[in-house]
């Protein structure tokens, strides 16, 4: 298409078309490289609209209430006046490459609502299930003016930090009974919240859920929190009910606060557009070397040499990377 195809995008987006919105996410995702190439012209031009919105990272292991949680987190904010995008990060089916769980049927009551807008995003085997373009997701909803952009990962493997290193409060679920010798999160993901909240905290489960927010909160306290300026919250919430989801919310807003008056949440900003700019670049330099003929050309025989032991690997990458390089280059 051409520019002004990606300038009406652009108006659309501007004036809150969810329809637009999720055209320009799925321009993001293709593989088709005209699809592509305007979905980044259009990105482009919404830059300067981004980076208002309030970014909030959810995690936490299956069978938690994730998706109930933000589904009864996103009514709270619609009910406080903001509009909610919620950007769900499924696992990819191995023979579609698709979404398997189908977000808008796990938060029906969410969906509905046109304050809203929800994405499930196939992970496309990315690393921890991360989809790669939910960076870019992220900017196109806030520049549609959301106020709030949710980010839930499927929470295995390493997506947790993934997710961590592109919002401005990380939020980790965990389940009641889950702080026997605290076997139910990894330390790491403990390093990295800036709350940790024990779900189903109603009925026969609330004594037990208290138990694992005093468990984890005393576990906390040993541990160097990720901020100079804010000192982790444990909450327990019952998202069935409502009870302590507007608790959440306020520690999100009070953690803005003092991170804003420390000048920590701009800088925090920074370095993460500063890591996602060297992560493209070294995806495109790899993508880059595999596709090059000459490197194409020899490399099944640098291979083959390094397993019979003629060469070693460290020789094998140089002549590869000369052959990408240049016959000057690659010396080290």
């Amino acid at each position: 298409m051409t520019p002004e195809g990606a300038d009406a995008y652009c108006s659309a987006i501007r004036a809150g078309d969810r329809k637009a919105v999720a055209r320009a996410i799925t321009l993001l995702e293709s593989t088709r490289a005209d699809h592509a190439e305007l979905g980044q012209s259009v990105l482009e031009a919404l830059v300067p609209y981004t980076g208002a919105g309030v970014r909030v990272g959810i995690t936490g292991p299956p069978g938690v209430g994730k998706s109930t949680f933000i589904e009864s987190l996103g009514l709270h904010l619609i009910e406080q006046g903001c509009r909610v995008a919620v950007l769900a990060v499924d696992p990819s089916s191995p023979v579609t490459g698709g979404s398997i769980l189908g977000d808008k049927t796990r938060m029906e009551r969410l969906a509905q609502r046109e304050e809203a807008f929800i994405r499930p995003s196939p992970s496309s085997g990315s690393l921890g299930g991360v989809a790669q373009r939910t960076r870019e997701s992220m900017l196109v909803v806030e520049a549609a003016g959301y106020d709030v952009v949710l980010v839930e990962t499927v929470g295995i493997g390493q997506s947790e930090v993934t997710v961590a290193s592109m919002v401005d409060f990380f939020c980790v679920l965990l389940q009641p009974g889950a702080g026997d010798g605290l076997q139910g999160i990894k330390k790491g993901v403990l390093e990295l919240a800036d709350a940790l909240v024990v779900t189903k905290a109603d009925g026969d489960q609330r004594t037990l859920a208290e138990r694992t927010r005093i468990d984890h909160e005393q576990a906390l306290a040993l541990l160097r929190p990720v901020s100079p300026h804010w000192r982790p919250r444990v909450l327990a919430v019952s998202a069935l009910d409502g009870e302590g989801v507007a608790d959440v919310w306020g520690t999100v807003q009070e953690h803005r606060q003092v991170l804003e008056a420390a000048g920590e949440l701009e800088e925090r900003r920074r370095r993460q557009a500063q890591a996602w700019l060297q992560a493209l670049v070294e995806e495109g330099l790899a993508r880059a070397f595999r596709t090059h003929p000459e490197v194409a050309r020899r490399i099944e025989a640098v291979e083959a040499e390094v397993l019979a032991r003629k060469i070693t690997p460290a020789a094998a990458a140089r002549a590869l990377l000369r052959a990408f390089l240049g016959d000057g280059a690659a010396s080290g």
